[in-house]
């Protein structure tokens, strides 16, 4: 370490401040292959460590802005849960965002974003955690002193899947179209 150079800080993740992960991936596929895997939400079923399933409510079959649907999750640290999502923007080839829980709100709220690129397609997905209170308020409350510790694990653990998905998404929409 050269002299006087401050060790590399870990960020101080605080809930109040909306802490957020991402990732991306470039995929060889067009906007439009990208969003019919995108689109379908039990897509990430397949690739999640934590997402066990998902289904449209209300008579919906697919994304559009107001359209809810459950999320079945799975944590070694708190067992099973189901959550309520809204989606919020929905855009074909572009955004698509739900929040969890209360739009107004959220628990949390993730988007998968498309964007065109001279070599194929990016696809990013993103995620807040808050200003709703979820599942990691119980550790947050019971442990305060280590809040930054914790929201950094979760973030971690959020961005792992995020990962699995999108290459897994990579890997559909990169699969030649089945032949009729």
């Amino acid at each position: 370490m050269t002299e006087g150079a401050a060790p590399f800080a870990e960020p101080q993740w605080r809930f109040a401040d909306g802490p957020t992960t991402s990732a991306d991936v470039l995929i060889d596929a067009s906007p439009e292959q990208v969003w019919a895997v995108v689109s379908d939400i039990t897509v990430p079923v397949r690739f999640s460590t934590e997402l066990i399933g998902a289904e449209w409510l209300d008579g919906a079959t697919g994304p559009q802005e107001g359209a809810r649907f459950i999320g079945r999750s799975s944590h070694q640290a708190v067992g099973e849960w189901e959550t309520t999502s809204v989606v919020t923007v929905c855009e074909e080839c572009r955004p698509l965002e739900w929040a969890v829980g209360d739009p107004a709100e959220p628990a949390a709220t993730w988007r998968f974003t498309i964007s065109e690129s001279p070599t194929g397609t990016v696809l990013t997905q993103w995620m807040q955690i808050g200003p709703g209170r979820s599942g990691l308020n119980a550790a947050l409350d019971a442990m305060p002193h280590k809040e930054s510790r914790i929201i950094a694990s979760r973030l971690r653990e959020h961005r792992a899947n995020m990962l699995r998905t999108l290459n897994g998404v990579k890997d559909l929409a990169e699969q030649p179209a089945a032949t009729a």
